[in-house]
């Protein structure tokens, strides 16, 4: 069974290898049997000497977008002394401060998280990018919306864009423009899921999309909500998915910069979220009803392809269909009305 986050989305396999060490250092050693999830399909296109980086338990991840979900209020009693949470636990939910802890119990940074602290110091990751990483999943605590595209980005780099950084460091790279590079992606990777899963976030009271966008087509929150797209998020989304596709045409610049026998896992991630996004234009962004995904034959075919194909920056976007996908009207043109 597919280890997923709260929302249902996959979980990237550089974020179990940044952070799962972080949460679960407390708990007796646990393996979550992954079995066909899209982290093991990833991981296999990665060379030998960096599969274990990805090996650290999966679960973290899971309990770290469960509590940006459910809040800290289930968590107001968190003492590791009592064996109800984990130290992990308590850090990520706010009721811990690491440092305190580490005072507290005498224990050092590289005692408590091996598995984060090995990675780090193996790929040259900034600790920042785990910093930034945590005030992302505190910004989903906090914030119900964003009133411009400026302010999302900030969220999109914290939980994405620090991904993309991470894979890039797991990757290997030595050109320093990488780095810009790959947070395009994690930006092109996240407003995708965002598009997506738009009904679903606002279901759970969340408003990802600015404000000044909805204003800009006349969409109100509520809209997100129907079972059936207005016009005016129709031209929204379309919007939204320009800028989504922009990113992703700077971001596959990459694919040329990193390591060439990593080339293939960067080839299938882009590959399979930038088909994501083509479904969804297809589809006049149908994204309030049945969740738009891409079908098993689909995955396997992509797999294939970055198993034995060629990985150049002319094939890892996935094809639009541009004859459907404006069905809103070009992008920055205002709904009549």
């Amino acid at each position: 069974m597919p280890v997923q986050s709260r929302r249902g989305r996959p979980i990237h396999p550089a974020l179990l290898a940044v952070i799962a060490g972080a949460l679960l250092f407390a708990q007796a050693p646990r393996t979550y049997h992954l079995g066909s999830t899209p982290e093991t399909v990833y991981r296999g296109f990665f060379p030998r000497n960096a599969k274990p980086a990805l090996t650290v338990p999966s679960g973290a991840i899971v309990e770290i977008d469960t509590l940006s979900h459910q809040g800290l209020n289930s968590f107001k009693n968190c003492t590791p002394a009592k064996g109800d949470l984990s130290p992990g636990q308590c850090v990520a939910s706010g009721e811990l401060d690491p440092v305190a802890f580490q005072a507290q119990y005498g224990i050092g940074a590289a005692e408590v998280l091996p598995a984060l602290v090995d990675t780090m110091r193996r790929y040259q990751m900034p600790g920042r990018y785990l910093h930034d990483l945590i005030s992302g999943a505190e910004m989903d605590l906090t914030i119900r919306a964003y009133p411009s595209f400026e302010r999302l980005k900030e969220y999109c780099y914290r939980v994405a864009g620090t991904v993309g950084l991470t894979c890039t460091h797991i990757f290997g790279f030595r050109d320093p423009k990488a780095l810009d590079l790959a947070e395009k992606l994690g930006l092109a990777f996240q407003l995708t899921n965002i598009i997506r899963d738009v009904k679903e976030d606002y279901l759970l009271g969340r408003v990802y999309l600015p404000e000044e966008d909805l204003q800009r087509y006349g969409v109100a929150p509520e809209n997100f909500g129907r079972n059936e797209a207005t016009l005016g998020a129709c031209q929204l989304l379309n919007f939204e998915a320009e800028r989504a596709w922009q990113l992703y045409e700077d971001g596959s610049r990459l694919l040329e910069l990193i390591d060439e026998d990593s080339r293939a896992t960067l080839w299938l991630l882009v590959n399979v979220y930038s088909s994501l996004l083509a479904r969804m234009e297809s589809l006049d962004f149908a994204v309030f009803g049945e969740r738009v995904r891409l079908s098993k034959a689909e995955k396997m075919i992509l797999i294939a392809k970055a198993r034995f194909g060629r990985h150049t920056e002319e094939n890892i976007l996935a094809k639009r269909d541009r004859d459907r996908r404006r069905t809103g009207g070009a992008v920055g043109e205002r709904r009549a009305g």
